[in-house]
């Protein structure tokens, strides 16, 4: 990070450096930093007080894999930017052309950065990434806002669905907090069952405080992992199945000022991938399922041309093969073959990612196509894979939508 970045209205240089412009990705900064304006946002709604389930509409929320067709296309962004979106974006694309078709948008959600649905398909959960975060329910079938839960701290920027869609887990950036919600047999969220802020250790270089960036399950589903860029950390806990509560088990360390962001495992179970964004490496990383414990190896490089890059997002194909990272600053995609079971890495080189500021990459659900949502150029890019080679092939012009950062293709 250079003397600029950090000149930024005093902000983190974190914050400051993701805005490519006068505003931050994320709107609480001015009352974590003390230094710029904040705009009064409501709290979210709950859902509704009674607790009824909402029954289900006619029409499916996604044709089956494998079905002909048309498949949904849902795209996050910021609302409360100059150029942002006004909701969460909806589209189609093709899975065999990768053309996409927007359709419109989904009013009603603040600020939804990220996106993840449940297992069943029927449900779609997004951030609202706010000072006063939250969580919101859209049912995909008739497409409508069910109620929105508190995180319990500012900006989440990260959620995910555990895989036996009984429990949401949501990432507080700016509280560097994780937080788990129930959910019911309709899709609903309960009140919030556990939240655990990371205390320790001590901020690394340049961080004033912890920044829980990422909370996903392990391959085994007992445990669920937490990557904090603040802390240079990714912690371990065990969650009970039946109340939804955190027990830290472990803490894996990265090298004073990685700053690492985003972790995917393998599907063999025993390794995963970290993405570190601020010093612009990534490393291999052993997990054991029986403790939850990860050791994370030597940084690698990310293919990044020597200039300013974060890398933002691996994914890991279906066969466990290849791995593809976003590199932001750089522009690119750097493509990996996965060797030795999942323990190596080796890096094959990049294509250009079609866009300005590659903030999430995502699979489609047949592994045929690779999503990009670039948040500065305002678009999305696709990608065929080659399941052979890991190559990848623009599928064509990318599909215009405000300050894309996040793609879900079902």
């Amino acid at each position: 990070m250079d003397t600029e970045e950090r000149a930024v209205c005093g902000r983190s240089p974190r914050l400051a450096r993701e805005t490519g412009g006068g505003w931050s990705r994320r709107r609480f900064l001015g009352a974590v930093g003390g230094t710029a304006a904040v705009v009064a946002v409501p709290s979210p709604a709950a859902p509704p007080a009674d607790g009824t389930a909402v029954a289900d509409e006619p029409g499916a929320a996604a044709p089956p894999r494998g079905a002909s067709g048309p498949r949904p296309l849902y795209v996050g962004t910021y609302t409360s930017v100059d150029g942002g979106g006004t909701g969460i974006g909806l589209a189609s694309y093709d899975p065999v052309t990768g053309r996409i078709t927007g359709s419109g948008t989904l009013t009603g959600v603040p600020d939804p950065s990220y996106l993840a649905v449940h297992p069943d398909g029927r449900t779609l959960y997004a951030v609202d990434e706010r000072q006063d975060g939250g969580v919101t329910t859209v049912r995909l079938a008739g497409r409508r806002v069910l109620g929105t839960r508190s995180t319990g701290g500012a900006g989440p920027c990260h959620v995910s669905v555990h895989p036996s869609g009984r429990w949401l887990l949501s990432a507080n950036y700016g509280s560097g907090s994780v937080a788990v919600h129930p959910i019911d047999a309709s899709g609903a969220l309960g009140e919030r069952t556990d939240l655990v802020t990371h205390r320790t250790p001590a901020p690394g270089p340049g961080q004033q405080g912890p920044h829980a960036h990422q909370f996903v399950t392990g391959p085994d589903g007992g445990h669920v992992l937490a990557v904090d860029l603040g802390t240079d950390t990714v912690y371990s806990y065990r969650l009970d199945g039946a109340e939804g509560t955190l027990t830290e088990v472990a803490q894996a360390h990265t090298r004073p000022g990685a700053g690492p962001r985003h972790l995917t495992f393998h599907p063999g179970g025993r390794y995963a991938y970290l993405a570190n964004e601020v010093d612009d490496t990534v490393a291999v990383c052993a997990y054991d399922p029986g403790s939850g414990r990860l050791t994370i190896g030597e940084p690698q490089a990310t293919g990044s041309g020597g200039g300013t890059n974060y890398p933002a997002q691996f994914v890991v194909t279906a066969d466990g093969r290849y791995a593809f990272l976003a590199n932001r600053g750089d522009n690119s995609l750097a493509r990996y073959a996965i060797e030795a079971d999942g323990a190596r890495l080796r890096l094959l080189g990049t294509v250009p990612a079609g866009g300005d500021f590659p903030r999430q990459i995502a699979l489609s659900p047949d592994g045929g196509l690779l999503f990009a949502a670039n948040q500065r150029s305002g678009t999305v890019s696709v990608f065929h894979v080659d399941a052979t080679g890991g190559e990848l092939r623009s599928a064509g012009e990318p599909f215009a939508s405000p300050v894309a950062v996040c793609a879900l293709p079902l």
